[in-house]
């Protein structure tokens, strides 16, 4: 992944828009060395995300229901 400052990314951020739109690689900006945003192309989400956690409980207790 390419890196660069905030202080190069601000005076060419359209630039770099149409790069990461272009070649598809992200984009991470850094603030004094430390990786702080991403930046990449937006992929839609094509799934349901509770799909990934269904068939995954194990164990159900009814909340309101007393023991025997």
């Amino acid at each position: 992944m390419r890196k660069i400052s905030k202080s190069q990314f601000k005076p060419r951020a359209l630039e770099l828009f149409r790069e990461v739109e272009a070649t598809g690689q992200p984009l991470i900006i850094t603030d004094n060395g430390t990786p702080t945003l991403e930046i990449r192309p937006y992929a839609p989400q094509r799934t349901n995300p509770l799909d990934a956690l269904r068939g995954s409980v194990l164990f159900f207790d009814p909340p309101l229901e007393t023991p025997e």
